[in-house]
């Protein structure tokens, strides 16, 4: 509990990951011999705010998950594995309709997000304390620009205005719900759940999160993985 707060964590993990260019699920490929989705529970298990966790994977990998996953690594606060959806945004929001009832604060995070910081996710629960949502990020170190389907640079925003958001993205539980329940009535496509608060016209809060919380996207990716691992534990 925090400050008598019932604060759950979704983690969808369903997503086929086609740029790893791998004939497994990218959350179970293992760096250094554990899997993605270990490392990303892991951290979230250690959290001392943390209830409870809802893992989200593929119906035909949730006997796998449970075995390889949960019970190999002897994770206590998974409440479940439930079935994710077509898009991120279905999987998501099984994952909501799977929380405890008495859930005050969510986290949603990517599995494939294995190296968030424990500070991180005591900062998110705390932003949503103060702003009811808000959202991991790193300012943007690339200047960025904008094309037209033809391929002409069309804008250049300021780069100081620009964050890359991470997970977790974090929120009231009652807020998140009604979001993805006018998503359900509408047929919104979002990549993105604070996309979905913001669309209700609510304020959300970006809070500084670490340049290691990447998302393992591609082969490259598990080489920069090795190399954080390594990092953290010097």
């Amino acid at each position: 509990m925090y400050k008598n707060k019932y604060v759950s964590v979704v983690i969808p993990a369903a997503g086929l990951g086609k740029r790893m260019k791998s004939k497994i699920n990218k959350q179970f490929i293992k760096i250094k011999n554990k899997p993605i989705l270990a490392y990303t529970i892991e951290k979230f298990e250690e959290c001392k705010y943390v209830d409870e966790i809802v893992v989200v994977t593929r119906k035909e990998e949730m006997e796998f998950c449970k075995v390889e996953v949960i019970e190999k690594y002897g994770f206590k606060k998974v409440k479940g594995i439930v079935e994710g959806g077509k898009e991120r945004q279905d999987s998501v929001y099984n994952g909501l309709l799977a929380v405890s009832e008495n859930c005050d604060i969510v986290l949603i995070h990517d599995g494939a997000r294995p190296f968030v910081s424990i500070k991180n996710i005591v900062d998110g629960i705390k932003g949503v304390l103060e702003y009811k949502a808000c959202v991991i990020g790193v300012p943007v170190k690339d200047t960025i620009k904008k094309v037209n389907d033809q391929l002409d640079v069309v804008d250049t925003p300021k780069r100081s205005e620009l964050w890359a958001v991470q997970t977790p993205q974090c929120f009231d539980y009652n807020l998140i719900l009604k979001a993805y329940r006018r998503l359900e009535n509408e047929q919104i496509h979002v990549t993105d759940d604070s996309n979905l608060v913001e669309l209700l016209g609510h304020k959300v809060k970006m809070i500084k999160g670490s340049y290691d919380n990447i998302k393992v996207t591609t082969p490259e990716d598990l080489k920069i993985g090795e190399v954080i691992l390594e990092s953290n534990q010097k």
